[in-house]
């Protein structure tokens, strides 16, 4: 009896008179389509966008060479050379990422002891050549002080949902 059912349902395609009526319930809905440039969708606090490197309050900037993102980093995305200073700290003098390897994990903001690197929630960029996706030092610091009020209120949020 099945077998002759599954042969009439064949017949008067049935699969195709199911798949239009759907699309007849939903034809006339409101579209819910974004006007991209113009819209905005809501972000996350939490997005993990474009990178940048952060300076404390007095302007000197926050990383002190660990390497700790460099070796946790599953794309080998990130380079660092470092050298001590007079004062006997360390502190880099060449930090590199390469947004082409780079697969946005948020590893690096997770295993930085000093919150220095963070991954912003700016998405809007791009690079018409490789050299154009290679984050340097003097880049990072330049999006994170333009980033800084950004970063420290989701900052501030995500402290305030612990």
């Amino acid at each position: 009896m099945s077998a002759v059912a599954e042969y009439f349902k064949s017949l008067t395609l049935w699969e195709l008179l199911k798949g239009m009526r759907l699309t007849g319930r939903y034809l006339f809905d409101r579209k819910v389509t974004v006007q991209y440039p113009e819209e905005k969708t809501p972000q996350s606090a939490r997005f993990r966008g474009l990178h940048a490197l952060r300076r404390y309050p007095n302007g000197e900037e926050r990383c002190i060479a660990c390497k700790l993102c460099e070796a946790v980093c599953p794309a080998l995305a990130i380079t660092i050379d470092s050298e001590p200073r007079d004062d006997g700290t360390r502190r880099t003098t060449a930090y590199q990422i390469d947004l082409t390897k780079c697969i946005f994990c948020g590893f690096c903001e997770e295993s930085c002891p000093v919150d220095s690197i963070v991954e912003t929630r700016f998405f809007e960029y791009h690079g018409e050549n490789r050299g154009d996706l290679l984050m340097t030092k003097d880049k990072l610091l330049a999006h994170g002080d333009r980033m800084e009020a950004q970063i420290a209120a989701d900052r501030a949020a995500e402290a305030r949902y612990r």
